[in-house]
C-alpha cells in the first residue's frame, strides 16, 4: 500500500476553543464507540461488524467540518456505511452531537488525516468520497499541501469502484481554478458537468452546510463538483 505519510503531511492543529462539559462527556464516552480502529485492515464488517458486514456499502468523507452534512448524508441511507474524518477536536465534537441526537448507528468517526484511513481500505470499496470546502493554502508556496494533488487523487482513485462519485466543494476562486486544472489532467475521473449549471447548482442530494450559506451571505459563489470514477 501506499505510504499516506509520503502522499501528504497533516497541517494545522487540532482544537480550538476549550471544550464545555457536555461536548467533553461526548468525546469520553461516545467517541470511542464510533472510533475507526487505529490499526489494520478496514472494511465494512471491521468497521459496523453486523448482520450487514461485507455488503454494506461505504462512503467516506474527507474533513467534515462540524459534520452536518455527513449527519445528513448518513440519515438518508441508513444501510449505507460512513467513514468521516476530521483532524479538529471540536469539529469531531460537532458530528457527535449530530450522531446522538440523530441516532444514528452507520457512522464511524476518525480525528485525523484521512489518507491513513483511505490507505487501509480495500481498493474499489467505496461509493463516494466527499472532500467539501478544503483548506485552500492561498499561498503559491503552499499548493502541494492542497488535497486536489495527484498524490492523495491516486488514492481516492484507487479507493472508488468504477462508476462511483468523487464529490469536491469550494467557494474559494484559487482552489476551483486549482481543481479543475489538475482533474482535467486526470484520466480516471469523469466530470460529470455537461453545462455551466452543472456544477453551479447544488444537487438535491448535497445537503447545505452553514458554511455554504455563509459563503453566499458573503457573496461568495459555491462550485459544486461532481466526477466519476472512470
Amino acid at each position: 500500500m501506499n505510504d499516506p505519510a509520503t502522499i501528504r503531511r497533516l497541517y494545522g492543529r487540532s482544537q480550538g476553543h476549550k471544550l464545555r462539559v457536555g461536548q467533553a462527556a461526548l468525546v469520553e464516552e461516545l467517541l470511542p464507540e464510533l472510533s475507526v480502529p487505529e490499526t489494520g485492515p478496514l472494511d465494512a464488517f471491521t468497521l459496523f461488524g453486523d448482520a450487514k458486514g461485507h455488503g454494506r456499502p461505504l462512503q467516506l468523507e474527507i474533513g467534515f467540518g462540524a459534520g452536518e452534512h455527513l449527519a445528513a448524508q448518513a440519515e438518508a441511507a441508513p444501510d449505507t456505511g460512513f467513514v468521516g474524518c476530521e483532524p479538529f477536536l471540536n469539529g469531531v465534537v460537532g458530528a457527535l452531537g449530530h450522531v446522538r441526537d440523530r441516532a444514528l448507528t452507520n457512522v464511524r468517526l476518525h480525528m485525523g488525516d484521512a489518507l491513513g484511513v483511505l490507505d487501509r481500505l480495500p481498493d474499489a470499496s467505496l461509493s463516494r468520497i466527499y472532500l467539501l470546502h478544503p483548506d485552500p493554502w492561498p499561498k503559491a508556496r503552499h499548493a502541494k499541501r492542497r488535497m486536489v494533488n495527484h498524490g492523495p487523487l491516486d488514492l481516492i482513485a484507487a479507493k472508488l469502484t468504477p462508476g462511483a462519485e468523487f464529490r469536491l466543494g469550494t467557494d474559494d476562486p484559487t482552489y476551483c481554478r486549482w481543481a479543475m486544472a489538475v482533474m482535467t489532467t486526470r484520466r480516471d475521473f469523469e466530470w460529470a458537468a455537461r453545462t455551466p449549471a452543472d456544477f453551479l447548482t447544488r444537487p438535491d442530494d448535497w445537503p447545505e452546510t452553514r458554511y455554504e450559506r455563509k459563503a453566499r451571505r458573503h457573496g461568495r459563489e459555491v462550485w459544486y463538483f461532481r466526477y466519476r470514477r472512470a
